[in-house]
C-alpha cells in the first residue's frame, strides 16, 4: 500500500463512513484552515486496487523558509487497533512527508479513554487505552497530559445524550436558572451570517480569532447545510408585562408576611419577611429596566453560539453571552434551547471542552460547574501526540523552547 492524494469525493466518502469520522476531518475544515494561513492536503492510504485503508486532513504551516510541520486535527481516520495496518501507514507516513520537509505531525485522536465521575473524579477506563501503547510503541511522543486547556484542542468533553434530554433531568441549578430567563422574556433564533458580528462582540476575549475567522466558518459550513448560527435577545414587552406579574404577587405575599409579623415575630417569620424584602426590590428594579428598554424600543442580543452539524451529533464550537445581561441567565437559556432544538434530529450534543480538575479550587470552576448542569457524560480523550519526523531537528526545537514558543505554552514536555 502506499500514501496518495484523494480527491475530495474520495476523502469524504471514507471519513463520512468512518466510525471515527468528524467534522475537523472534512474538506471543509480544510478549506477553513486555508484561509487561516495554513496549507493542506487529503491523504489516503491506498491498495493497488485504490481501497482506502486510512485517510486524513494533514494541515501544513511553515517553521521557517525550508521547515514545515503537519496537523492532523482530531487525528488520523484510521483503525488504531489494527497494529500492522498502523505501522505500515506510520512508516509509510514518515518517508512521504520526510521528502516535503515536514519535522513533524501533530495529532489528537478523538478517542476516548475513560469515562469521569464528576463527583469523585473516578476514571473507568476503556479498551481504547491499549492505543496509548500502540502509539508510543510506532515512535509517535506522547505530550504530557494536562488538566485545563494547553492542548490544541480540550483533553475533556461534555457529551449530552440528545434522546434522553429533559429539563427535569438536568441539574436542579440548572433547571431554576434556566426557568427564570424564560420568565424574563428571552427569545432564540436562528440567524444568518450577518449575525456572526453580534456573535463576536460575546466572544471576541475567548480567543485569538478575528471576526473573520468566524464569518469563514459560516461561509463555509453554511454551503452544505453543517452550520447554524443562534442568538439570544431579550423580549422588552415580555420583560416587562413578567416583572410587573412577579412584583405585584410578591408584593401581595409580602403584605401576609406584615399582617402574621403583628402576632408572631419569630425568628424564622422575620426572615421570611426580610426575604420578600429583597425580593420585591429585585423586582421593583426589573420593572424599571424593562420600562427603560421598552420605551427605547430596540432590539438587545445578549448570547449567541455557532453549532456544527455532523452525522449523529451536534457540536457547540463556540458560544458566549453579554456578562451585563448576567443576571438573566442567558448562557443557560442558550444552550437547553439549543439542545432541545436538535434532540429530535440528533443523537448527542458536544458541549465542547471542559477541563478534568473537578475541584472547587480549578481557575475554570465555572465553566466546568455549568456544563456539569446539563448531566453530560465526561469522557477523557487519549491526548496530544507528535509524529517525529526529523528527530534531529525535533529535539533541537524541543530543547531549545521553539516548540513551545510556536504553539503558544510556556513548556512542552514529553511523557
Amino acid at each position: 500500500m502506499h500514501i496518495k492524494l484523494l480527491n475530495i469525493q474520495e476523502f469524504e466518502n471514507f471519513v463520512d463512513n468512518h466510525p471515527l469520522g468528524n467534522h475537523y476531518q472534512t474538506f471543509n475544515y480544510a478549506l477553513l484552515m486555508g484561509e487561516n494561513k495554513y496549507d493542506y492536503e487529503l491523504i489516503g492510504y491506498v491498495d493497488d486496487y485504490n481501497n482506502i485503508y486510512a485517510a486524513s486532513l494533514i494541515l501544513i504551516k511553515k517553521l521557517n523558509h525550508f521547515l514545515k510541520y503537519g496537523y492532523a486535527p482530531k487525528g488520523f481516520i484510521i483503525d488504531y487497533f489494527n497494529k500492522k495496518l498502523l505501522k505500515e501507514f506510520t512508516d509509510d507516513l514518515i518517508t512521504y512527508y520526510k521528502k516535503k520537509h515536514l519535522v513533524f505531525i501533530k495529532l489528537n485522536p478523538e478517542i476516548a479513554i475513560c469515562e469521569l465521575d464528576p463527583k469523585t473524579g473516578e476514571k473507568k477506563y476503556n479498551v481504547n487505552i491499549e492505543i496509548k501503547d500502540n502509539l508510543i510503541d510506532l515512535g509517535y511522543a506522547k505530550l504530557k497530559d494536562n488538566l485545563y486547556f494547553e492542548s490544541m484542542i480540550p483533553k475533556y468533553n461534555a457529551i449530552v445524550n440528545l434522546k434522553k434530554f429533559d429539563l427535569k433531568n438536568l441539574e436542579k441549578n440548572t433547571r431554576n436558572k434556566i426557568k427564570r430567563a424564560q420568565n424574563k422574556g428571552l427569545n432564540i433564533e436562528i440567524a444568518d451570517r450577518s449575525g456572526i458580528d453580534i456573535l463576536y462582540n460575546f466572544i471576541k476575549r475567548k480567543r485569538n480569532k478575528d471576526s473573520f475567522y468566524y464569518k469563514d466558518y459560516y461561509n463555509i459550513f453554511s454551503k452544505s447545510n453543517n452550520i447554524d448560527l443562534f442568538l439570544v435577545s431579550l423580549d422588552t414587552h415580555s420583560y416587562l408585562i413578567n416583572s410587573k406579574d412577579a412584583y405585584e404577587q410578591e408584593l401581595e405575599k409580602n403584605s401576609n408576611y406584615n399582617n402574621i409579623l403583628l402576632t408572631n415575630r419569630s425568628e424564622k417569620k422575620l426572615n421570611i419577611k426580610m426575604n420578600s424584602d429583597r425580593k420585591l426590590l429585585s423586582y421593583k428594579n426589573d420593572v424599571l429596566e424593562a420600562t427603560k428598554k421598552n420605551n427605547e424600543n430596540k432590539k438587545i442580543y445578549i448570547a449567541g453560539a455557532l453549532v456544527i452539524k455532523y452525522k449523529n451529533r451536534i457540536n457547540i464550537v463556540m458560544s458566549g453571552y453579554d456578562t451585563h445581561y448576567k443576571k438573566f441567565n442567558p448562557n443557560y437559556y442558550l444552550h437547553y434551547e439549543i439542545l432541545q432544538y436538535y434532540k429530535k434530529y440528533y443523537d448527542f450534543a458536544d458541549l465542547n471542552g471542559m477541563t478534568g480538575d473537578f475541584s472547587k479550587e480549578n481557575p475554570y470552576y465555572g465553566l466546568n460547574k455549568f456544563k456539569l448542569g446539563f448531566k453530560p457524560k465526561v469522557y477523557e480523550f487519549i491526548g496530544e501526540y507528535d509524529l517525529i519526523i526529523n528527530s534531529n531537528i525535533y529535539r533541537s526545537m524541543l530543547k531549545s523552547g521553539k516548540l513551545a514558543k510556536i504553539f503558544n505554552k510556556t513548556d512542552i514536555k514529553i511523557n
